[in-house]
């Protein structure tokens, strides 16, 4: 069985040599490909690259960059019955690809499958929310699960079914969007208790980065995927799955209750109630006032970003990326 590991990346020198390494080692057993679809690195991500025996291909556009065009770049150029997406700051276990591999074919029912993520870097407030739902919330533990975060083994044969891999339009959620496409065909997923990568995230600091993934264009891929929901039959499983929808709506409605609140008698008590109930209750479920300051935040971020990705200019996903093959450059 053939596989190939796709791996987008942008100026991630610091820490592509490990990630090729892992992929390079992990397709060897089974003569799989490794792909790297870089999105316009200005670093040494490329030349470090092609000291690898992988195949470079490059964004022929870096207006078009974002997370969706690198994961859909990356599958263009693959080929085999499996593919794997992975991270430029991920290393991939040597093993899982063939415990990937043997779990779909004994479920033919399943579209793909993950396993445990490790996440190595949680000095942020942002990765330490998220290190805590790796270990609490259900799609990251082994069984059925409703999508893949961090990557995955997909069956091509699925792929194919639902037309594209990623949507070129999202800068985030992608793998969130791609699995609403496939469960709305019938496919399922899973995660499986067995390492699939360790995750070398951000390190820069949770509000730094709050202000980077808005102005990027991070912050506004939940407005982006129900955007591209609309008339599909995946619309309701993002409504009913899709949490930053969800709160995003829930955020904006706090906003009108503060802005009603400021023209009642009672103002400044019910300023008190909306502006400190939610922190309470936030700090109490992140375990710390400092992450529940955070999570709010964040939230109001998502919202905002809500907003402005579900009225951001679309073009249609199954159109291919322009792309350049850097491999004969090495």
């Amino acid at each position: 069985m053939s596989v190939t590991v796709g791996i987008k990346a942008l100026n991630e020198g610091r820490n592509i040599a490990r990630t090729l390494s892992s992929a390079v080692a992990a397709v060897a057993p089974m003569g799989g490909t490794v792909i790297l679809a870089d999105s316009g690195s200005i670093d040494d991500t490329v030349a470090i690259a092609q000291t690898f025996p992988v195949r470079i291909v490059q964004l022929a556009n870096p207006a078009e960059r974002c997370c969706g065009a690198g994961a859909q770049l990356a599958f263009q150029h693959a080929d085999g019955d499996y593919f794997y997406i992975l991270d430029g700051d991920m290393v991939l276990h040597p093993d899982f690809l063939k415990a990937g591999i043997a779990y779909l074919e004994a479920h033919p029912q399943c579209a793909a499958v993950g396993g445990i993520v490790n996440e190595r870097n949680v000095d942020n407030e942002e990765f330490q929310i998220r290190a805590k739902a790796v270990r609490d919330d259900g799609h990251w533990s082994p069984g059925a699960v409703d999508r893949l975060d961090c990557g995955g083994l997909y069956r091509m044969a699925a792929l194919r079914q639902v037309g594209y891999f990623a949507d070129r339009n999202l800068h985030a959620f992608e793998e969130f969007d791609l699995a609403a496409r496939l469960r709305s065909r019938g496919w399922q997923m899973a995660r499986i208790d067995h390492p699939a990568v360790d995750h070398f995230g951000h390190t820069t600091g949770g509000y730094s980065l709050l202000m980077k993934r808005f102005r990027s264009g991070y912050a506004g891929a939940p407005g982006e995927v129900l955007r591209g929901a609309i008339g599909h039959a995946h619309l309701s499983t993002v409504l009913t799955s899709l949490g930053h929808v969800r709160n995003g709506f829930a955020v904006m409605l706090w906003w009108l209750a503060i802005v009603v609140s400021l023209f009642t008698p009672a103002r400044w008590l019910l300023l008190a109630i909306l502006l400190l109930g939610p922190l309470a209750l936030l700090s109490l479920r992140r375990g710390s006032l400092r992450l529940g300051i955070y999570s709010l935040a964040s939230w109001n971020v998502s919202a905002l970003g809500l907003l402005t990705g579900l009225f951001r200019k679309r073009t249609s996903p199954d159109q291919p990326l322009g792309s350049i093959d850097l491999t004969a450059n090495r």
